[in-house]
């Protein structure tokens, strides 16, 4: 049997309060191997908190623990800063919601992916500007080198994001976290987007944690889904399974989703039940002990 990528058991994130601990991550495990895999649920849900854990990059305020969390062999809850600053970005890599906040405007953008490269791999200069190059070529920008000299700001929405995954994968990571991507791009420059990740992760054997709102494009995009409500995964299922999913939760989400074909006036509104806060997973379509 092949041993996972990732391998995440009981992780739960805490937050303190005026009422005690508040957990924003409750539970949550799974498995992750070089596959897409995508993570959805309504915002609050807990998400971003847990690609955020995988990464020990949560707020400072938080609390986390896990039964286990162990990357290609290596227990990430006991690595050392040291160690874990050695792993991310040149073994696991984020990328971030709005480039607008994540890339450094006062730094030319090919100068941010060749600094990625040279602090993760360590090589020459010259040497770092050609895989930048590369990079740009590879996420489909048309005349890199001019780009390279450009600031962030004056670049548009899609061609940032396609920076950001150029620096994300410039290292060659084993395992990407990509947080709702793109989200703040249009419908066009979304699908390039995804074309050219998933190009990317297919061509290097890369593992990819997808958290989207979206579950449209999660069912097309990825190869298994995540459904997360309050904490804590609810229903995990085959991406191609989707819309044949059984938790109550994850079919309130469906049926809340426009149709083109069933067009309506008012667009369904989930209404949840207080039992699914810790009731029973459902998995693959059958109800989980």
């Amino acid at each position: 049997m092949v041993e996972p990528l990732l391998r995440l058991r009981d992780l739960r994130v805490s937050f303190p309060s005026s009422s005690g601990p508040v957990e924003a991550v409750r539970g949550v495990s799974f498995d992750i191997g070089r596959e897409k895999v995508g993570i959805v649920g309504e915002s609050g849900s807990g998400k971003s908190m847990t690609g955020r854990a995988l990464l020990r990059l949560s707020p400072r305020a938080a609390t986390v623990r896990a039964a286990e969390m162990r990357f290609d062999g290596i227990d990430l809850m006991a690595a050392s800063e040291r160690k874990l600053r050695a792993i991310r970005g040149a073994r696991i890599s984020m990328i971030l919601q709005d480039p607008k906040y994540s890339l450094n405007p006062l730094i030319r953008v090919g100068a941010q992916i060749a600094e990625s490269c040279r602090l993760h791999q360590n090589v020459s200069r010259r040497a770092a500007r050609d895989k930048a190059m590369a990079m740009l070529e590879a996420v489909h920008i048309r005349e890199p080198a001019r780009v390279y000299d450009l600031f962030p700001h004056e670049v548009s929405g899609g061609m940032g994001q396609r920076i950001m995954i150029a620096m994300m994968l410039v290292t060659e990571p084993d395992l990407i976290v990509a947080d709702e991507p793109t989200s703040a791009l249009d419908v066009t420059v979304r699908r390039q987007v995804l074309s050219v990740l998933d190009e990317l992760v297919t061509r290097r054997g890369a593992g990819l944690v997808f958290i989207s709102h979206d579950l449209n494009l999660v069912a097309e995009f990825c190869d298994r889904v995540l459904v997360m409500y309050a904490g804590r995964v609810v229903e995990e299922l085959h991406a191609s399974s989707l819309h044949e999913a059984r938790h109550p939760y994850t079919q309130a989400l469906l049926r809340s989703l426009p149709r083109l074909e069933e067009p309506a006036e008012v667009l369904a509104v989930p209404t949840r039940d207080p039992s699914w806060r810790d009731g029973p997973t459902y998995r693959f379509g059958e109800l989980a002990a």
